[in-house]
Order: C-alpha cells, then structure tokens, then sequence
C-alpha cells in the first residue's frame, strides 16, 4: 500500500476520529459515513480487536480520502504492527521517546501524548508532528492557551473530554487539531447500528467546524 498521510487532508478538517473497540465488521460501515460526511482523518487503537487487519482494510478502501492512523502504540512492537499493516501516522498515550524516534527516522508522522508543559515540550524536541495534550479532559482549552502562550510555535491536539459542544473552545485556545472519541462514536449508536443518526452528528461536527473556520477567516 503506497498511501501516505495527506498534511492537505488533516487541514481540511483537524479532527481524528478514535475507534476503540469497535466491532471489526462495523468499522469499514462507520468509515464510509465519516468519509461521506467530509470528515478526513480515522485512528483505530492497537488495543481494538483485530486493530491491524482493520487498519489494512481502511486504508485499502479509503486511502487518499481518509488519513488512517494506528493509536495506543506503546512499544516499538505495537509500532512494527501498525506500520505493517500500512498505518499512515501513528499516536501514542504516553511520552514514548522509543517510539518517536523510530517514527522520526521513518519519517512517519507521530502524536505522542503528553500532559504537562515538560512533557509537551520534550516530545515535540524529540521530533512530534503534533503533541496530543492527554487526557484533556480536567484540562480545558485555556490549559491549551496557556502552555502556548510561552511556546506558541507547538502544535497541540487536545484528546479527552473533546465534544461537538465544546470543540471550538480548543480551536479558539489556539490548537491545531483534535482528537475525538467516544462522544463522536456513541457506543449505543454504533451497536444498534444507527447509521444515519451517526451520519447526522458527523455532519454535525463538519458543518460547526466549518461555521467556525469561516468565521475566524474574516476576522
């Protein structure tokens, strides 16, 4: 598979949708409403069942529409699978120099997590495409605001606690993406299979972020 991240793709809308444990013969449906919806950039954690046959499925069927990420990727084990299953960037829970220095070399890009402004600013020193601040959840955005206000060259991705509700609030903060899980991919939706509620908030969350940038344009 030749596919590589897209920094166009991730642009166009700065959201990475996190699939955790999702049943593996719904994820290539749930992706086909996501990509439809206009949003751009799927991670499927390394700790989901069946993670790297997933991995190679999605970017087999929607590589160059869809940037497809491996997450919890804690070793340089994890790393080898999802790379090897064709993983076009790779994010991390934890600040795991390993692992960023491996994916620095292949020239992959690389979130690692990272909570406090001594671990942000290491591992975007070691070579992080973005930092993702995790878990944001306690945070808030003005944690964003302020760990950049000295280093506002950083370019952050808040994950944890992030909804449709209160996205912008991170964007206005100053980040550079987002990460989103659970409250983008409600697990009651996605067992009954209530595609075209899923469908709605995806649009959703296109149409505010869209509303948002157009906004921030003209100021």
């Amino acid at each position: 598979m030749s596919h590589k991240f897209s920094q166009t793709l991730f642009n166009k809308i700065p959201v990475v949708g996190i699939l955790r444990n999702m049943p593996p013969l719904t994820v290539p449906v749930l992706a086909r409403y996501y990509c439809e919806a206009g949003l751009t950039n799927l991670e499927v954690t390394m700790n989901s069942g069946e993670a790297a046959t997933t991995i190679t499925r999605l970017v087999q069927e929607f590589g160059g529409r869809l940037n497809i990420g491996a997450g919890t990727v804690c070793t340089p084990e994890d790393l080898d699978a999802a790379l090897a299953a064709g993983a076009q960037f790779i994010v991390t829970p934890i600040l795991e120099e390993t692992v960023i220095n491996a994916c620095v070399q292949r020239q992959v890009p690389v979130f690692p997590g990272a909570y406090s402004p001594t671990e942000i600013y290491r591992a975007w020193h070691l070579g992080a495409t973005m930092v993702k601040v995790f878990p944001a959840t306690r945070l808030g955005a003005e944690y964003i605001r302020e760990v950049l206000a000295p280093m506002d060259y950083l370019q952050l991705l808040p994950t944890g606690g992030i909804t449709v509700d209160n996205f912008t609030d991170f964007l206005s903060a100053g980040a550079a993406g987002l990460g989103m899980g659970s409250q983008l991919f409600p697990r009651q939706l996605v067992e009954e299979g209530a595609w075209e509620a899923l469908s709605v908030l995806f649009k959703q969350l296109v149409a505010a972020y869209e509303a948002y940038r157009d906004t921030t344009t003209k100021k």
